[in-house]
């Protein structure tokens, strides 16, 4: 998502703290996270790749976005599930982030794909599935790539560019999607109850999974504008001495 802003491990732009090396990591965590950083890559261009086959095959709507997850599912669910290495990364030093935004950032998408597509059809099958996919596999694509490049010492301005200026349009789009699968999931949850824990039980305790759902939804409201702010104040430190930095490099 646009919503991580995690820096490349050892890059001109990370966060300059006196506890960290400049130099980054050692050559073996840097060939891992390169590696990492590929396969990621490499990934979503995967789930953009058979995203638009899908697209191609099926134009009218409601097939063009009703299938679109069973054609995607198997790639995205691998490669999002992948990501949960960034807060092992993050845990480990060997990328300078923050673990409790990483962990949050990650779970977030984490979350709705095995927490809310995978156990709805309602979720797999709406117009918010679509947008989730479009807006979450450009952005992958140019992140992944990004760190790959910063990570071999090289920064393409384009790329860094891309990086600090598309979730502009990116971010509330896959924003809208997130909410609008959330959303097609409460009806089902509240019938299925799917994880729900009713009373009584031995641990005299109730956990009703759909209120859950609206929980993660109103979670939105507060988190979205300080991310996507804070996105902002990165464009403007970054981009704007690009000119420079592209100079320098």
């Amino acid at each position: 998502s646009l919503k991580r802003n995690i820096m490349a491990a050892g890059g001109k732009d990370g966060p300059k703290s006196p506890s960290r090396p400049r130099a980054g990591p050692g050559p073996l965590a840097r060939s891992w996270l390169v590696l990492y950083n590929i396969v990621l890559t490499a990934g979503w261009i995967a789930v953009t790749y058979v995203s638009l086959l899908h697209v191609m095959n099926n134009s009218t709507p409601p097939t063009v976005y009703s299938g679109i997850y069973d054609s995607a599912e198997v790639v995205l669910k691998v490669f999002q599930s992948l990501a949960v290495l960034e807060i092992v990364h993050a845990a480990l030093g060997i990328v300078p982030s923050n673990v409790l935004l990483t962990s949050f950032q990650v779970f977030s998408r984490v979350f709705l794909v095995w927490g809310v597509l995978h156990p709805f059809k309602e979720a797999q099958t709406n117009l918010g599935v679509s947008l989730c996919l479009g807006a979450w596999s450009i952005t992958e694509i140019i992140r992944y790539s990004f760190y790959t490049f910063a990570l071999l010492n090289m920064k393409p301005y384009v790329l860094q560019w891309c990086r600090y200026t598309f979730f502009i349009v990116l971010y509330p789009i896959g924003v809208t999607g997130e909410l609008l699968a959330i959303y097609c999931a409460l009806a089902p949850a509240a019938e299925q109850k799917p994880f729900t824990l009713e009373l009584p039980n031995p641990y005299n305790y109730s956990f009703y999974y759909h209120y859950f759902l609206v929980v993660i939804m109103l979670s939105y409201i507060p988190i979205f504008p300080q991310l996507f702010f804070h996105m902002v104040h990165q464009r403007r430190k970054i981009i704007g001495g690009g000119a420079k930095q592209a100079k320098k490099d």
